[in-house]
């Protein structure tokens, strides 16, 4: 793929996860109360609410440079395979353990997983992504292509 296509990709990604990690983080009740999750008031919840948010809003920023430094998108478009797979692939799993949640909870669990692929896909592909880290001068000097 393009490197304007995959800056495209990160922007977006980025973006994204800005939003709802800085919504988790800032204000918790309203971004679960979308989803009919009423979490109340205890300090202790709160704080293991809002932390994950403060994960995903360091996680974009990295993602956001990626989507504007060519020496940092491969590691940017592993960091949203990751951050997207791993929600996505929990997901799944509460789905077989715990049942069905909400539609909106289906929803990102599909969006999660789509954003991951074409992550996925952009890493395997010949792209300005995977070439990146073969013409790196210390991956040449190694040997390692």
């Amino acid at each position: 793929m393009k490197s304007r296509l995959t800056s495209v990709f990160l922007f977006l990604a980025g973006l994204l996860l800005l939003a709802l990690g800085g919504t988790i983080l800032l204000a918790p009740h309203a971004f679960h109360a979308g989803n009919g999750i009423m979490l109340g008031h205890d300090p202790n919840l709160l704080s293991e609410i809002r932390a994950p948010g403060g994960l995903l809003v360091g996680s974009a920023m990295f993602i956001l440079i990626g989507a504007l430094r060519p020496a940092r998108r491969s590691l940017a478009v592993m960091l949203t395979v990751l951050v997207y797979g791993s929600f996505g692939l929990a997901r799944l799993l509460g789905l077989a353990l715990d049942g069905t949640p909400g539609t909106g909870i289906v929803a990102a669990t599909v969006i999660e997983l789509v954003v991951a692929a074409i992550g996925a896909m952009m890493l395997r592909g010949p792209s300005d992504v995977a070439s990146t880290a073969s013409t790196h001068p210390r991956a040449m000097s190694t040997g390692m292509h």
